[in-house]
């Protein structure tokens, strides 16, 4: 009989790619891991590893185990979530994933509920961006995502989770208010009335590779120019300084604003384009309580604020 938890290790390595991303999130040693390689390879009695320069490859062998360990491993995720729905408390811990304007929008509302309605569940948050937490949250690092979509461009498909919209929210043009100096004034002294006026005005964006780069880009070069993007940055309360103090202009959610005002000035965009916000979980895990609640809660806390 193989030991399903050497397969769990035989499938993190087809996931993560190294011996030591295995260790860390397993939490072994990187010798522990060869080890349990080894041993594995013994009672499967065929190779599963083979070297490739410095780094190690899985065999067509050790394919097929890991193909049948995802079901496994899949089964007891169900197990688990039928065990602990038939439980009269609702209890455990829900690692989640936000990207930070829902951190900033949803969490605090989230927190409170959660503590007060179900105090026995653990909410463990890290700030990721949306299409690095889908690929954690298959491949187990948490239990539960926050992401969002831009129109016409589509979030990462992973087979085994689904999804429920929470919300869509407005994209606008974020520019500084009226009667503020700075770089955006000094360029352009006339006021900015449509997406083209910012041509030759300087822009943050996030980092590139992620959603809000790529579809912010995509939208100037459809108005017919290419942003100067001098400044980049994931933070998105740093984006709101530099345009509230006149030296940037941005395409910003309006999820950023639940719980204030804006200190700039807000345009809409041609179409009125609207971004969606979305949870995704594990099919084997959705029906878990505590996943089920703060699902609940999330969906409460949205349309509260869409109201």
């Amino acid at each position: 009989m193989l030991d399903v938890k050497r397969l769990r290790v035989l499938r993190e390595l087809h996931i993560r790619g190294t011996l030591a991303d295995v260790a860390l999130a397993l939490q072994y040693s990187p010798s522990a891991v060869s080890q349990q390689l080894a041993q594995l390879e013994k009672e499967a009695g065929v190779k599963l590893l083979r070297k490739v320069g410095r780094r190690v490859q899985l065999t067509a062998q050790a394919e097929i185990l890991v193909a049948h360990t995802a079901d496994i491993v899949e089964s007891l995720e169900r197990a688990e979530a039928d065990m602990a729905a038939s439980l009269t408390t609702v209890a455990g811990t829900v690692k989640l994933a936000v990207f930070q304007s829902a951190a900033l929008a949803l969490l605090p509302e989230l927190l409170t509920a959660m503590s007060q309605s179900y105090p026995d569940v653990r909410i463990e948050m890290t700030q990721r961006e949306p299409e690095t937490a889908l690929y954690e949250t298959w491949a187990r690092d948490f239990d539960m995502v926050v992401a969002e979509q831009y129109p016409g461009h589509a979030a990462p498909r992973h087979p085994e989770l689904d999804r429920v919209v929470l919300t869509t929210d407005a994209i606008r043009l974020a520019v500084p208010p009226a009667g503020v100096a700075g770089t955006v004034t000094r360029l352009r002294p006339e006021p900015i009335t449509h997406l083209e006026d910012t041509a030759t005005l300087p822009w943050v964006m996030e980092p590139r590779g992620a959603a809000s780069r790529h579809w912010a880009e995509q939208a100037c070069r459809q108005a017919g120019f290419e942003p100067d993007v001098r400044f980049e940055t994931a933070d998105l309360q740093a984006q709101v300084r530099l345009i509230e103090s006149g030296h940037a202009v941005a395409l910003m959610p309006d999820l950023m604003w639940t719980g204030r005002e804006p200190a700039l000035t807000l345009l809409d965009l041609p179409g009125l384009p609207r971004r969606t916000v979305f949870t995704a979980a594990r099919r084997a895990s959705r029906r878990r309580p505590a996943i089920l609640a703060c699902r609940e809660i999330l969906q409460q806390t949205a349309e509260g604020l869409s109201a």
